[in-house]
């Protein structure tokens, strides 16, 4: 997809791009440039991480207190 950079040196993410990052109006993003390439990545909480791992860990999957450097 091609956009055009406003004299603002704004530009618009497409709504097929926002839909797959998942991007909602006041979303903040990181914008990277590596080379000739910039990315656009979401930023994402704390709080989102833990809403996406909640009950997906147990006991288990836990490292033993032995097992931990100190």
């Amino acid at each position: 997809m091609t956009v055009k950079v406003s004299p603002k040196y704004q530009v618009v993410i497409p709504e097929e791009v926002r839909k797959a990052l998942g991007l909602k109006a006041g979303a903040q993003v990181n914008v990277i440039a590596k080379g000739k390439i910039a990315y656009i990545v979401p930023v994402v909480s704390l709080k989102e991480i833990q809403k996406e791992l909640h009950g997906r860990l147990d006991q288990k999957d836990l490292r033993d207190k032995k097992d931990r450097f100190e």
